[in-house]
């Protein structure tokens, strides 16, 4: 369960494999959304199609990645 980020500058920047994800909004017992964001292997996976990562965001951390996406990924940005 992700409740805060943090911005972490890194040493090098790889590029990724493209992969297949999928989201769920997922609610627990008092009724309270979470979004879970699920990737699978890429193509040259051994297993192909088996769930890599799960992460599950809670709402304080679905507000972060929304200031997050306005800032540097909003008209705005420069």
């Amino acid at each position: 369960m992700v409740r805060r980020l943090e911005l972490r500058q890194l040493r090098i920047e790889a590029t990724h494999t493209e992969v297949e994800a999928t989201y769920a909004i997922v609610k627990d017992g008092d009724g309270t959304p979470y979004l879970q964001i699920d990737t699978y292997g890429s193509e040259e996976r051994k297993l192909q199609g088996k769930q890599s990562q799960s992460i599950r965001l809670a709402p304080e951390a679905i507000a972060q990645l929304r200031v997050i996406f306005d800032r540097h990924f909003g008209e705005r940005a420069t």
